[in-house]
């Protein structure tokens, strides 16, 4: 420790006491990784004593995305999270937004800092960051994620750092830290190339806002790796197939173009199938979070750099990223959310965008947050800024779920986070459905085919017959009072079928 660190070096429950009850905490974290571990619990134990002594505490909660039970969860479980943002998948915290107790503000990811920046949202007191590194003229250093912790940091009006020793020191310089320029006379951001680094390795601050310094040694709680499932192969040998046909006509280069792919089963798939296909060489990912499958790609050394936000890694998976981190430091590039999700480099890199879809429609529009229209799940996400700016937006999810008792294809979504305008291609393991320019009519004619699983092929094929033939407007027909049967069906009996 420098005599910095040493100056400011607290315990948990004292940053606990000086924080306010009432206000907006900001946090590093993403997918989980990189978030604050004990300070978060010790603030809640405050805050529940707070209320035992009968005082009102609330709290609004930021962070880069999604983040692990010792953050969401404890302070969940205080009943005094006030307001949520832009990401969650906490069963606490779900459990609570679709009771009505916290309010959820659904984001893309990469309006979370204009809001920040632009006073939109409600200003940030305190800012917690997780930090392998701290100087003394105010360069902070971070961890396993970048997420939204630079804007976080510049904005508060207090900081807090939990300096982890669990993650190696040699994390520093894995960072490229810089935000876009702002309107109206910004420039574009000069990556032209997805290892370009326009940044610095480390955020920096006035050190005199860093107010308490709180020393940890834990790990990221990222759940154990699960082999893709039969399903998820299919979906990843159709996609492979389809690029492979794109690059036979010429419309991606044989050099590939740039892959992002969500969290999840199937984007793992997606992967671990190129690892292993012959006729796949070296790519390049633009992504949000690594996972275990990116290994799978190195060990056949088909992976020439990786850009992302947060690395997201089983304990095995992390394993091989500290034998290797010398290595990998020259592959792995962690950036800020407003820039791994800017919409002109989306674009201008001319990204493949592989996400995953709760439940289609037979015109091509997206469901990714809601069950049955009204239950939120985990949230946007990044999706909608990649499926808007992709070169090819492709969406994926089994045909069917819950044993055959929900299809993920239904005559109209009950919520709508990607309409018919942003989607191209859409996947499940029955079969891929390119309905780029394609008319309304005609694309449901292809997802019928290609993606609805044979237990609600003919259902669908009679809902299009009726809708046709009883719709007064033929463009996008539907019938009305019948096109949200399935999802009554299925809340009254727990069943479509």
């Amino acid at each position: 420790m420098n005599p910095f660190i040493q100056s400011k070096v607290m315990t948990a429950e004292d940053v606990a006491n000086r924080m306010p009850l009432q206000g907006t905490i900001a946090t590093s974290g993403f997918t989980p990784a990189g978030y604050p571990k004990v300070i978060p619990k010790a603030y809640a134990a405050r805050v529940e004593k707070e209320k035992l002594a009968g005082k009102n505490p609330w709290f609004n909660l930021y962070t880069g995305a999604s983040t692990g039970d010792e953050l969401d969860g404890v302070l969940a479980r205080t009943g005094c999270m006030k307001k949520r943002l832009p990401f969650q998948s906490t069963p606490d915290v779900r459990n609570r937004i679709n009771s009505g107790e916290i309010d959820f503000v659904d984001m893309h990811l990469s309006h979370v800092a204009h809001y920040i920046r632009d006073g939109i949202l409600d200003p940030i007191d305190v800012t917690i960051v997780e930090a392998v590194d701290v100087s003394s003229d105010g360069r902070i250093w971070l961890t396993t994620s970048s997420g939204m912790s630079r804007t976080y940091l510049h904005h508060a009006k207090e900081i807090y750092i939990e300096l982890n020793s669990r993650p190696p020191i040699e994390l520093k310089g894995f960072h490229d830290l810089t935000a876009p320029e702002q309107p109206p006379h910004g420039r574009s951001v000069p990556i032209s190339r997805v290892d370009d680094r326009i940044g610095r390795p480390y955020v920096v601050v006035e050190p005199d806002r860093i107010k308490g310094i709180v020393l940890t040694d834990l790990d990221d709680s990222s759940g154990e790796f699960k082999a893709p499932d039969e399903n998820s192969v299919l979906i990843a040998q159709h996609i492979l197939e389809f690029i492979l046909f794109e690059i036979k006509k010429d419309r991606i280069p044989k050099e590939y173009l740039p892959f992002q792919s969500g969290v999840g089963n199937v984007a793992n798939a997606v992967l671990s199938c190129i690892a292993k296909d012959s006729r796949f060489h070296e790519i390049e990912m633009w992504t949000e979070v690594l996972q275990d499958s990116i290994f799978d790609i190195l060990e056949v050394g088909k992976l020439r750099c990786a850009s992302t936000s947060a690395l997201t890694f089983s304990k095995a998976g992390h394993k091989k990223f500290l034998d290797d981190i010398n290595e990998l430091r020259y592959k792995f590039i962690i950036r800020p959310q407003e820039i791994s999700n800017h919409p002109a480099l989306v674009r201008s890199l001319g990204i493949i965008a592989m996400n995953t879809a709760l439940e289609a429609d037979i015109y091509g529009n997206v469901n990714s947050t809601h069950v049955a229209g009204t239950g939120m799940m985990n949230g946007i996400g990044g999706s909608g800024d990649f499926a808007r700016n992709a070169y090819v937006s492709i969406f994926m999810a089994p045909s069917i779920a819950k044993g055959g008792a929900i299809s993920a294809f239904v005559p109209m979504v009950s919520h709508v986070d990607h309409t018919e305008h942003d989607t191209q291609i859409i996947v499940s393991e029955q079969g891929l459905a390119d309905i780029r320019g394609l008319a309304p009519k005609k694309r449901s004619e292809v997802i019928i085919e290609k993606c609805v699983h044979p237990t609600y092929k003919d259902a669908m094929r009679e809902y299009t017959k009726d809708s046709f033939a009883t719709a007064k407007t033929k463009h996008t027909p539907h019938n009305l009072h019948k096109v949200f049967d399935w999802h009554i069906k299925l809340i009254e009996t727990g069943s479509m079928k």
